[in-house]
Formats: C-alpha cells, sequence, structure tokens
C-alpha cells in the first residue's frame, strides 16, 4: 500500500469526498487545491506515488502535471488517475496520451474509486519490484563484466596477474572481483598424485 495518495481537487466538496472514501479504506492522503501545490508535492524527497488528479483546476491543470510528471526524471513509477466532469472519449483518450493510468468522470461512485485506486496500488508495487529487480541484474552484469577478458595466469603455480601487474592467488582475485566463496579440498587426481604419494611415503619411512 502506498505511504500516501496525493489529491488534487479545486473543489473543496469533491475533495472531501474523496478523502472520506480513501481514509475510511486505509489510506493516508495529502490534499491540496490546485495544480501547482499538486506539483510542489511531487517535488519531495519522497513523492507520493499515487494521485488523483481533477483534470480543471486553477494555475496548472491535472494534464498538465501530468505531462510534466512524466517528462520528469523519477516520474515514470507514479500512478495517476485523472478525475473529471469530462465525458467523451476524445477527452479519455486526450488524459491517457498526456501519461494518465486511469481515468474517473464526476460524479464519481466510491466503490469504482476504491476498485480503480487498488489496481493503482498493485501497480504500483509491481512497478517498485522490477525496479528492484533490474537493479539487482545490473549489479550481477556489473560484477560479471569485471571479471571478463583476458587474464594473465601462470603456468606453474596458477596465480593471476592483477591491473596493478601483482600476482596473486586465484581465489583472492576471484573473491575480490566477485561474490563468491571459496571451500578447499583434494580432487581425486592431486590425491593419487602428492598426497597417495606422501602417505605411502611416510608409511616406508615409518616401516
Amino acid at each position: 500500500m502506498p505511504a500516501e495518495i496525493l489529491i488534487a481537487d479545486d473543489e473543496p466538496a469533491s475533495r472531501r469526498l474523496l478523502e472520506a472514501a480513501l481514509q475510511r479504506a486505509g489510506f493516508d492522503c495529502i490534499s491540496v487545491a490546485n495544480g501547482a501545490e499538486a506539483w510542489r508535492a511531487l517535488q519531495t524527497a519522497s513523492p507520493p506515488d499515487l494521485m488523483i488528479l481533477d483534470w480543471m483546476m486553477p494555475e496548472i491543470d491535472g494534464l498538465e502535471v501530468v505531462r510534466r510528471l512524466r517528462n520528469s526524471p523519477n516520474g515514470f513509477g507514479a500512478y495517476v488517475i485523472l478525475l473529471t466532469g469530462r465525458h467523451s472519449r476524445s477527452d479519455v483518450v486526450s488524459g491517457l496520451q498526456a501519461g494518465a493510468d486511469d481515468y474517473i468522470t464526476k460524479p464519481f461512485d466510491p466503490a469504482e474509486l476504491l476498485a480503480r485506486v487498488e489496481v493503482g496500488v498493485r501497480v504500483v508495487s509491481l512497478r517498485e519490484a522490477l525496479a528492484s529487480r533490474v537493479r539487482e541484474l545490473e549489479q550481477a552484469f556489473s560484477r560479471v563484466r569485471r571479471l571478463q577478458g583476458l587474464l594473465p595466469i601462470c603456468s606453474y603455480c596458477k596465480k593471476i596477474r592483477d591491473d596493478k601487474n601483482y600476482w596473486r592467488q586465484v581465489e583472492s582475485y576471484i573473491s575480490e572481483h566477485s561474490e563468491a566463496a571459496f571451500s578447499h579440498g583434494i580432487c581425486p587426481d592431486c590425491y593419487e598424485r602428492v598426497v597417495a604419494t606422501q602417505l605411502q611415503g611416510a608409511k616406508a619411512r615409518i616401516a
């Protein structure tokens, strides 16, 4: 659930109805009376990610707020519902083309409003989850890229030469450039070639 929902409507009665419906459903609201105040509320460090904007407002209308939001660096993830008395199909198209995600006409039905807000909550959650996953993948790709390329490795001791021309153990180099961790064991070939030979030598000395 979003921390707060921004309501922007210049009609006090409509604004109070919106607040009452949303607060009964458990949402916190920020209410403003015009588009300029709405735009200022979106410039904070933690702006609301779900908003209900009246189309016709003084100073800046809802459509212009949407356009500005979509053109801002951090405006993609916000979910915008336009609220208006306009009913024509061309108005609906104009609102959606400007960047609104949904559209409700006045007078609104509280049940329909809440249903559309719940859709917005799900979309915002999915967008946040997707953005988080993208960041994780970018970090993973960055780590992979750091391990790409030709690595100089000693033919005898198998140390790797790093970009500062120091020779380092393979596990030390890889641990620094990735999240890999190492556990040590003995492979069958080395056991036969090294360990078994040492054990036999030890037994022979004891005998």
